[in-house]
């Protein structure tokens, strides 16, 4: 069963369960047999829901057999990255201090995906609560780069990317504060969408940098994103950085015609820190819109050389406040100590990894009296320039388009001594988290073996004119039917 369902997209899996060709319960068991046959290697999941998983099947199967209609998303087994919550269902951030945190409430995100009719298989590995490019800096384990085991899957959302790419479930969620989609979906040669600041909801998701996080999908196809973002966006109530606003269909932009599409290529995403081989990559695409009939022409977005500096304060800053709820007295983790101030510290010493308290440490200082306005007020400052950026590249393109990642995926190790080699990997996706605007990454060729990815900008809830150009590409190309060999042998280590 597994050989005939597993490696197909949402929407065929939809045509499948709607004919009766497949149950939803024989589809959940050929994920849940997959998961069990690669990932001991692979270490995608944190959390696996088997009993649960099958007992929302058969629901499924039960409205199936009355001759119902099915929803898009409907029977289709999806995953979760493990800082959304999910009622009675751990969600730990890949943190020691949160490893045994049940929330009392779902993410609005679990909602709308649960009213919509998915299969819940489990929560996903991820950077310790979302900071890191590699997914190395998780308390638990190292996920592994389908395309090869030896690289990392990027970062922070590693989990939610090779879950896809390693046809460990039809489709995931993530979530992006810096590139935490986009980058993991290059390296592992999927779609990656990072949504609009306020099209999807972050209730329920637990806060890295509250200006900056924002949930997404990924997904094998375009037409897969667009379905799933058709059942995640719209404006929550309950959070109060949620945009109200009519939220299109967005498969009605997947049309196969980009002509007459005005596309900017900022000079900046090409520049120094750039894999040629990736340069090339992303040009060889290029040229292919060009073929398809896009107007292409090359722009400026001046400030980009900044907004590293300007993510890591406001994100860093953000982050010391967010985090400084784990204290060990509310919840989470708690350790032993003589007295209560010795227990906060023993607690978040003990409750955090490197890179988190590297990353608090840092945001503390920013905030901090004397340097707030030399660091923070001036990185927030920087801020509305990037955006200035954007907004005046949007006065003359439609979208966008640069590499999504400076380089393919690198090494376990490679950078994780060098936080601030780490911190480049994000270059050229840090500026549109920090303008708020949305961002998808499509499978766009390879270098040595391992994938990368073509991002599209857009203007702020302009994410279906990124569907419709990534659509197009994506039917003139066929990098996004390419499948990692998943083999035994590679499994077990036999060709490595």
């Amino acid at each position: 069963m597994e050989s005939v369902t597993i490696g197909k997209s949402v929407s065929e899996l939809h045509e499948l369960l709607q004919h009766k060709d497949i149950s939803s319960t024989e589809l959940t068991k050929a994920y849940i047999d997959r998961i069990k046959s690669v990932d001991l290697a692979l270490q995608a999941y944190l959390t696996v829901l088997e009993d649960e998983a099958l007992a929302q099947a058969a629901e499924v199967d039960e409205k199936i057999s009355q001759g119902q209609a099915l929803k898009p998303l409907e029977g289709i087994p999806m995953a979760l990255k493990d800082n959304m919550c999910t009622e009675g269902i751990r969600t730990s951030c890949a943190s020691k201090m949160l490893e045994n945190f049940y929330p009392p409430y779902n993410a609005t995100v679990t909602e709308r995906l649960r009213a919509a009719g998915t299969i819940l298989l489990g929560k996903l590995n991820m950077d310790e609560f979302a900071m890191g490019s590699s997914t190395e800096n998780s308390f638990f384990t190292k996920t592994r780069n389908p395309w090869n085991l030896e690289c990392v899957p990027g970062g922070s959302s590693g989990g939610s990317a090779v879950a896809v790419a390693g046809d460990e479930a039809a489709f995931t969620l993530g979530s992006d504060t810096g590139g935490s989609i986009r980058q993991p979906a290059a390296f592992c040669g999927v779609v990656g969408m990072k949504p609009t600041y306020g099209a999807v909801s972050r209730l329920g998701l637990i806060a890295f940098a509250s200006s900056l996080d924002q949930i997404g999908p990924f997904t094998k196809t375009v037409r897969d994103n667009a379905l799933v973002m058709n059942a995640i966006a719209g404006h929550d109530p309950l959070d109060s950085t949620s945009v109200p606003i009519e939220v299109p269909d967005y498969t009605k932009f997947l049309v196969n015609d980009i002509k007459g599409l005005k596309i900017g290529i900022p000079r900046e995403y090409f520049g120094a820190g750039i894999d040629p081989e990736v340069a090339k990559g992303i040009q060889a695409g290029i040229q292919t819109l060009i073929d398809l009939g896009a107007e292409v022409a090359e722009c400026s977005l001046p400030h980009t050389e900044y907004a590293i500096p300007a993510y890591y304060l406001i994100a860093t800053a953000e982050a010391s406040s967010n985090l400084a709820r784990y204290d060990g007295v509310r919840y989470g983790y708690r350790a032993d100590a003589d007295d209560v101030l010795g227990m906060f510290k023993k607690t978040r010493a003990e409750g955090f990894g490197q890179e988190v308290k590297r990353r608090i440490m840092l945001g503390t200082y920013a905030l901090s009296s004397g340097y707030y306005d030399a660091y923070y007020l001036k990185a927030q400052k920087v801020r509305t320039l990037i955006k200035q950026d954007f907004d005046k590249a949007f006065e003359k393109f439609d979208v966008l388009l640069s590499p999504t990642a400076p380089t393919a995926a690198f090494k376990f190790g490679e950078k994780s001594a060098d936080p601030l080699a780490m911190y480049l990997s994000d270059i050229t996706t840090v500026p549109i988290n920090l303008a708020g605007i949305p961002a998808i990454s499509i499978p766009a060729g390879f270098v040595n073996g391992l994938p990368i990815g073509m991002q599209l900008m857009g203007k702020a809830f302009g994410e279906g004119s990124l569907y419709r150009v990534a659509y197009t590409f994506e039917q003139n190309t066929n990098y996004h039917t390419l499948k990692p060999n998943l083999s035994r042998e590679v499994l077990t280590g036999g060709s490595r």
